[in-house]
């Protein structure tokens, strides 16, 4: 028996270790396989909510709550990149949650589920710093109405952080002007059939990131396809730049002219677009061109999640 202890002690992991880190690792990527690839999926708004997690700096949108009179705001970031926070009762009581936090766990439905029913309940003044969804937090789904669409709005600064008529501390003041002036203007292209288009103005030149709905592999196969055949384009003043995934989507990217305005881009969005369901539609397999078209744009993609 005296042996049998040995051996058990000899195997555990020196604290601090590389062992100890391997299996540490491990035990983190069977948690990210736990995690649905697409954790908003079934929300008719999942693109813009990925966007607006992802890389969107400054955007709100009312979500729909049922049982609850509570109003609650989605938000890019909140200060700070804290969860949640609920104003006091005189400035309205509005209830805020963030989707872009400093501290998060594998599965960001679940953090926002988490933060959603907090802010529920909580009492004005009060504030969420960081989420710990478990066994007893609810789905997304059953907090936020999935089949309600997002009305987003998109800010040109981070002035709504402060309610309107309240004075602040010099401090809070700062901390706006500071986001204020690191933040890249951006807008998210409207028109009828085009979802989750987000175009920002880097300085020398302009993006547009657009997240798409479709399965992955589906649409990179229709994408390679389009590519092949040089359709892969906004027309004049565009480039196509890459892609990247990130929550089980696919997010193409263009380079733009930046003297063009966001809106300019719509008419261009809309035929690509098409280009992009006809290539979709299509069942055969792909031709050799269109084989190395995909190999080329895999070689260039970036996973952010």
């Amino acid at each position: 028996m005296a042996l049998v202890g040995r051996r058990s002690r000899h195997n555990q992991p020196k604290s601090g270790g590389k062992r100890q880190a391997k299996l540490a690792a491990r035990a983190a990527e069977r948690e990210e396989l736990r995690v649905d690839p697409r954790p908003f999926a079934g929300f008719a708004g999942e693109c813009d909510m990925v966007a607006m997690r992802e890389f969107v700096p400054s955007a709100t949108a009312r979500l729909t709550t049922p049982g609850t009179d509570r109003e609650i705001v989605l938000a890019t970031v909140l200060p700070g990149a804290i969860a949640g926070l609920v104003r006091d009762d005189e400035l309205g009581g509005e209830a805020l949650v963030g989707l872009q936090v400093q501290v998060h766990g594998p599965d960001p439905a679940a953090d926002l589920a988490y933060a959603v029913d907090w802010a529920t309940r909580a009492g004005g003044g009060e504030t969420l710093t960081a989420t710990y969804p478990d066994d007893d937090t609810p789905a997304l789904a059953d907090v936020v109405d999935a089949a309600a669409p997002l009305q987003i709005e998109v800010h040109d600064d981070f002035s709504w952080w402060i309610a309107d008529g309240v004075q602040v501390a010099p401090e809070i003041a700062q901390a706006v002007q500071n986001a204020n002036e690191v933040m890249m203007p951006s807008a998210r292209v409207a028109r009828d059939g085009i979802e989750a288009a987000w175009w920002v103005d880097a300085g020398d030149k302009a993006h547009i990131r657009w997240v798409r709905p479709e399965d992955e592999d589906a649409l990179f196969d229709a994408v390679a396809r389009v590519h092949a055949a040089g359709g892969l384009h906004l027309g004049e003043g565009s480039r196509f730049a890459g892609s990247f995934r990130t929550h089980g989507l696919l997010v193409p990217v263009f380079d733009l002219d930046p003297e063009m305005h966001a809106q300019e881009w719509a008419p261009a969005l809309v035929e690509l677009d098409a280009r992009i369901a006809d290539a979709l539609a299509q069942d055969g397999p792909l031709t050799s061109e269109e084989r190395s078209s995909r190999d080329g744009l895999r070689a260039r993609q970036v996973t952010l999640r």
